[in-house]
């Protein structure tokens, strides 16, 4: 299969901002993950011994399937960065490279380091090396096309939060799992039974080989090629869902169904500009707000039912 690497290379003078933009209209279009290039990222001591060449430029890059559906998306990619032109005044340009899935799975793991995301999880790709310090648990992932780091903002809070609520004993719920690791990341923090859900077929077959590397059993965990939570009647001790806060809002009707009393919602994928309409939403179908966290722009909330 081939792949068009959308690069866009930016003006602005807050980088972050514009980077959080540009990536948040990946998303939008149905881009998993991002890569992005930024000259003033100075690398973490001791994590990564290879020494890779720096960029001259600020620039996001999005990967785009060679398709009728991939045509539509690179349309749609330019008409939001026009409005986000118009309405910002972020300026940009987009570069194509077609390229090869093989040479693809290769060309973006320069950018992936081992990086600890919480008090106890540090994100290791498979291809690195790294030894872990006392009490650190180690999460192993080979995201593929499916992507989810962990370096993410969105990703890192629901860990955190994930860390911080989770019990031992807890089944779990990953809506949009994508690569599988808040998956991962609950079941070494002790929760009992896993269930994954996306969308994507590829995404899937993703989670369950990073869910294996990373001696979950499977008989622990069930992962299911589906639209949301379509079908689901068990009810769960701890759901999240890192999505897009539009596809959040359509879910959270049916969140209190599934989830039981007492028990933990997060969601996150929400940009700062959508956090009041998911918030109000979440609290008239009777979630008390027990934590909300900002970083970067992007936004996590945790809910209480």
């Amino acid at each position: 299969m081939k792949w068009i690497a959308a690069k866009i290379i930016f003006d602005f003078d807050e980088k972050q901002l514009a980077t959080d933009l540009i990536s948040n209209i990946f998303y939008e279009i149905g881009v998993k993950g991002v890569v992005v290039e930024d000259p003033d990222l100075v690398p973490i001591e001791g994590w990564g011994d290879s020494v890779e060449r720096k960029p001259n430029q600020h620039s996001v890059t999005g990967y785009i399937p060679k398709n009728q559906q991939g045509i539509k998306s690179i349309q749609n990619l330019k008409k939001k960065l026009k409005q986000l032109e118009k309405k910002n005044r972020i300026f940009s340009k987009i570069f194509y490279r077609e390229i090869a899935e093989e040479d693809w799975a290769e060309s973006w793991k320069t950018y992936f380091q081992p990086i600890k995301i919480s008090e106890k999880i540090v994100v290791k790709p498979t291809w690195r090396e790294y030894k872990p310090h006392q009490d650190e648990i180690v999460i192993k992932i080979d995201p593929g096309m499916a992507f989810g780091t962990g370096t993410h903002p969105t990703t890192y809070m629901c860990i955190n939060l994930i860390e911080k609520y989770l019990k031992t004993g807890d089944s779990f719920m990953d809506v949009g799992t994508g690569s599988g690791i808040l998956m991962i990341a609950a079941a070494k923090l002790g929760a009992a039974h896993l269930i994954g859900i996306d969308i994507d077929q590829f995404a899937v077959e993703i989670a369950q080989k990073n869910l294996l590397l990373n001696g979950i059993e499977i008989e622990k965990f069930q992962l299911i090629n589906g639209n949301l939570i379509d079908g689901i009647k068990s009810q769960y001790d701890f759901i999240v869902a890192n999505i897009l806060s539009e596809v959040i809002l359509v879910l959270l009707d049916q969140i209190p169904q599934i989830l039981k009393k007492d028990s933990i919602f997060i969601c996150s994928g929400i940009i700062e500009e959508n956090k009041l309409k998911v918030v109000e939403k979440m609290e008239a179908l009777g979630f008390n707000i027990i934590e909300l966290v900002t970083q970067e722009n992007w936004v996590c909330v945790a809910g209480k039912i």
